[in-house]
């Protein structure tokens, strides 16, 4: 398992694929968190502030606010997962074109010994 591991590694790097992580993913995960903090945070702080109030036009705009930052935290959410995921696919993919080219190479070698 380790020899083939290596054989991977040594495979991979003789492609000159680029193999770590982007530095967009990176953007979008801290940009996800921040969105996700900053969104809960303030859906928090306008709650809060709604429970002073005593119009009842004020507490819904600051319900209405609340509910946007809650929207905003979610997606905040969606960047940091879409990002997250992207990264492990992107292995996940090259590990499959991979062991699809190995496998072809196996078959090839098979069919050319079968040959006459």
């Amino acid at each position: 398992m380790e020899e083939r591991r290596e054989r991977f590694t040594t495979d991979v790097s003789a492609l000159r694929l680029r193999t770590g992580r982007s530095r967009r993913d990176g953007v979008l995960r801290g940009l996800g968190a921040l969105l996700m903090a900053a969104g809960v945070v303030t859906a928090l702080v306008a709650y809060a502030g709604s429970l002073a109030q005593e119009d009842l036009r004020d507490i819904a705009s600051s319900q209405v606010l609340a509910t946007a930052m809650l929207a905003l935290a979610v997606t905040g959410a969606a960047l940091y997962l879409a990002a997250a995921v992207t990264a492990v696919l992107r292995l996940s993919l090259l590990r499959l074109l991979y062991d699809g080219r190995e496998q072809t190479d196996r078959l090839t070698a098979a069919l050319a010994d079968r040959r006459p």
